[in-house]
This record gives structure tokens, sequence and C-alpha cells, in this order.
């Protein structure tokens, strides 16, 4: 206990702590919806987008966040409006966005100026790699995407289950499935730099897969889904400072085992 006291008196730990704790349940919160509607992959395919805005915007020398922000967002509306209008499905949208994006970004660096260790920070997550800056923009913008989660929840909740009737009931569909979209790739974007553009989808898909084995309602899948994050996020960050394992990999390993084990006991009890 006294060990993991002590982790608390570096500044990088404390910057990873509040930074991840407001990023996972971001992600936790929205991540329910995704996998609901059946748009988990989203995620995956913005966490890509992020990556190449991120490798661009290095080789330029340009704050990583003030490119790959709006270049995410806008990724998000192009799968958002390709899927509506029956262009491309929305699995394709995304492979092809984010196979893209990823090839561009490598692309970028490998003719400037190579791999080098920013990158592999993107690509797996650093929590070396936030700084102070990083820290305040990253609480602005959470606090911004948990009010304007809690804002629209009961029309998240009608769109999550049947479009079609939250149209019918006068709910603006085309605008909250965007907004639904901003808000996600603002915490793809934030959380890209603790957990890396591979694991970072993990924060969304698992706290609601886990959630689901143990809640029956809308409602409480997303409490416990966020209280699942949370706890995991602690003990993955913990792990990993006492073992000096990978801090994204680390939190993915305990979210695995957490679902696992509700995975067991809802069979039992089944």
């Amino acid at each position: 206990m006294s060990e993991l006291l002590m982790m608390f008196s570096y500044q990088f730990i404390v910057r990873a702590f509040v930074v991840g704790l407001l990023i996972s349940l971001c992600a936790s919160l929205l991540g329910v919806s995704l996998v609901l509607r059946g748009n988990a992959m989203i995620s995956d395919g913005l966490s890509h987008v992020s990556f190449g805005a991120f490798a661009v915007a290095t080789v330029l020398n340009i704050a990583p966040l003030t490119l790959a922000i709006p270049l995410a967002i806008v990724a998000s509306i192009i799968i958002l409006q390709l899927d509506e209008r029956h262009m491309i499905h929305g699995d394709g949208a995304i492979a092809l966005l984010s196979s893209s994006a990823l090839a561009i970004g490598v692309m970028v660096i490998s003719i400037t100026k190579g791999v080098n260790t920013d990158i592999n920070n993107y690509l797996f997550g650093s929590i070396l790699s936030l700084s102070n800056t990083d820290m305040i923009i990253s609480i602005v913008l959470s606090i911004m995407v948990l009010i304007l989660f809690f804002y629209s929840y009961h029309r998240i909740f009608a769109l999550t289950f049947d479009q079609d009737f939250a149209r019918s009931t006068g709910v603006k569909v085309d605008l909250y499935n965007m907004i639904i979209a901003i808000l996600c790739s603002v915490t793809i974007v934030l959380g890209m730099r603790m957990m890396g553009a591979l694991l970072i989808s993990s924060l969304t898909i698992f706290p609601c897969l886990s959630s689901m084995r143990i809640a029956r309602t809308f409602r409480l899948v997303v409490l416990w889904a966020a209280i699942i994050a949370v706890v995991c996020f602690i003990i993955g960050l913990s792990i990993s400072y006492l073992y000096a394992t990978p801090t994204g990999a680390s939190i993915v390993i305990v979210h695995l085992v957490v679902f696992l084990i509700l995975s067991v006991v809802q069979m039992v009890k089944a």
C-alpha cells in the first residue's frame, strides 16, 4: 500500500491518473451506445485516423491534439454520412478511412523522419507522453463530453434501440448521431496518448460487455460500465507502476480478466 501511495509523488503518474480516470469514464459511457448499436469498431477506426493525424502533426512540428481532434471529428462525420446514405456500409467506411489514414501516417513518417519514440507512444501508449498542457486540455474536453452525454442521455437511449421511433417522437436523430460521433472522436483522441492507437478501442468495448453480464437495463449497464472502467483503470495503472509493465496493456488485461470472471459467473447462475 505504501508503494502505491508513493507513486502519486511522481507528477507524470498524477497526470496519467487524472486523465486516465476521465477518459475511462467517457469511453465507457459512450461505449454502451456504440456496442448496443453494433458500431463498436468505429472507435478502432477513429484511433487509426488519429494516429495518421498525430504522425503528420509530429512531422510538421505542430501540437498533435490541434490536428488530430478536428480530423477525427471529420472522419466520424464522413463515416456517419456514408452509412446514412447507403453509399458504403458502416464497417466498410470504417475500414476504408482507418486503413488509409494509417497508411498515410506510416508513409509520411518513413519518408521524413522514420519511426521514432513519439510514434511508438501513439501506437502503444505511454504515460510519460502526457504533458501538463495535455492534462489541462484532456480535463476540459472530458468534462464537456460528460456534460453533453448526460444532457443528451434520453435521446441517446432512444437512438440506441430504435432510431425510427426516436425520429417519430421528435428527436433530431441526425443531430444526436453527429453529437455521439463527435464525443467519441474527442474521447478516442484524448485517450490515445495513454493507451495508444492499437488499444484505445478496448476502453469503449470491454466495460459495456462486462456490465452486460451483470445488468439487464440500459441505465444499469451504463452505471456498471462506468464503475468497471474506473476500477480496471486504477488496478491496471497500479500493476503498471509496481511491475514496470506497459500501462495500456496492463489496463486491457485487467479488463479481460474482469470480463472472463463475470462471464463465468453469468454461466454459473444460468
